[in-house]
């Protein structure tokens, strides 16, 4: 009996971790200026259903995310982005969200 607990406990780890490796990836233009604003959008994104990994490039102003197209699409991540405070591509960062931010991460504060 243990044996096959012990089993089914190994092919579900495997699947969990066979399923990590398959998700697609997108990088979007963003209004990223500083560690400030890649923590923020790192730490919020990252805990988003259907991202499975999130990358901000400070030196690109790039967010690149790994995700499970099952769970979520590029149009969402905007979304959630903008929702954060920042902008995505063409999905301008939501006003009251934006404002929230520190100063240095706001859009009319200079780049660093």
């Amino acid at each position: 009996m243990k044996i096959i607990v012990l089993n089914l406990l190994l092919a579900l780890s495997f699947g969990a971790f066979a399923q990590k490796g398959n998700g697609d990836t997108v990088s979007f233009a963003s209004s990223v200026k500083c560690g400030m604003c890649k923590k923020t959008i790192e730490s919020k994104l990252g805990k988003e259903k259907g991202v499975q990994s999130v990358n901000v490039d400070l030196k690109e102003h790039t967010v690149n995310v790994v995700y499970n197209p099952k769970k979520t699409n590029k149009q969402e991540l905007k979304n959630k982005i903008s929702k954060i405070g920042y902008d995505a591509d063409e999905v301008v960062a939501d006003q009251k969200a934006h404002d929230e931010l520190p100063a240095c991460c706001q859009k009319t504060s200079k780049s660093h």
